[in-house]
């Protein structure tokens, strides 16, 4: 295997930089608000799933007593 130089390095990740299509700012700010909006909803929904366990639990060790 070829050692590469530290220039020849700086220079082929430039080149495969120059490559790549960069998302718009629209598409980065787009992307971040429906990022967040996921994450609310799966948090409600946990939150939910996890409520209802607890009910569910507490009915059971209620009836044990």
């Amino acid at each position: 295997m070829a050692k590469t130089t530290p220039l020849e390095f700086i220079r082929q990740v430039r080149t495969e930089t120059a490559k790549v299509v960069w998302p718009t700012g629209r598409e980065t700010v787009m992307t971040g608000v429906m990022v967040v909006i996921m994450t609310t909803v799966l948090a409600l929904f946990f939150l939910s799933v996890d409520s209802i366990f607890n009910a569910v639990v507490n009915a059971l060790l209620s009836l044990a007593q």
